[in-house]
């Protein structure tokens, strides 16, 4: 166990270094609601009639919501013919294994990649992924949405007027970790994230930032079809 501690304090004073922090907490949580309200009052761009490849062929940008009007996209990066995809994307998509509840908010959130179909649903399946997966490999649809071949990770929002799709919303980089809990159940720890670029005490553990992360490999052992057959 690392020798660095926070300091230890009475309970009155523990609480009024909470209570002085929750402040903060509270007007960051006010501020996330005006960013909120500001995002749902944004205008939106038609896009074309794209069509996509899904696990039963070329499937229209307007059929991927699955009856729904509302549409997230995450845009995982993508080598072809790579043994192990993206470590984040592999993790971050991990997490999303209950999405029923979007159901309730006429909304549905799927996977894409510039990768073939093939590779794609069979990566899928390495790596015991739930969500589902969609192939932009044969249209520009990745590229005109900040994704393209050989680029980042991408998260947008989509909206459907019946057959016309419009983009409402895109982020990428750290602003996709608002969709993640990974980050916020680790930030509420005494060492947080433990990485090189925080702001930290002195003392306080720190490694190479992203070296603590789950790889690939990492999230097949844990959920791949060797980790089902073997529970």
């Amino acid at each position: 166990m690392p020798n660095a501690l926070p300091p230890v304090v009475d309970p009155q004073s523990w609480r009024a270094a909470l209570d002085e922090l929750r402040k903060r907490e509270k007007a960051a949580t006010r501020e996330l609601d005006a960013i909120a309200a500001q995002r749902r009052r944004l205008p939106m761009v038609e896009l074309p009639d794209y069509t996509l490849i899904g696990a039963d062929g070329p499937i229209r940008l307007a059929d991927v919501f699955g009856g729904c009007h509302q549409l997230i996209t995450y845009h995982h990066m993508w080598s072809n013919g790579a043994e192990w995809q993206c470590g984040g994307c592999t993790g971050f998509t991990s997490q999303f294994t209950r999405l029923e509840f979007l159901d309730n908010y006429d909304a549905r959130f799927v996977v894409v990649t510039n990768g073939p179909i093939d590779e794609a649903l069979a990566y899928r399946r390495k790596v015991g992924n739930r969500m589902q997966w969609y192939s932009t490999s044969e249209s520009s649809f990745g590229a005109d949405m900040d994704a393209a071949p050989g680029g980042g990770f991408a998260v947008n929002v989509f909206l459907r007027d019946g057959d016309t799709v419009y983009r409402t919303w895109h982020t990428n980089g750290r602003g996709t970790e608002q969709l993640s809990h990974t980050f916020g159940l680790i930030d509420i720890l005494p060492w947080g994230r433990q990485e090189e670029w925080l702001d930290s005490p002195d003392g306080w553990p720190s490694r190479p930032t992203y070296s603590g992360w789950l790889d690939s490999p990492d999230i097949a052992r844990a959920y791949g079809p060797a980790a089902t057959s073997a529970g």
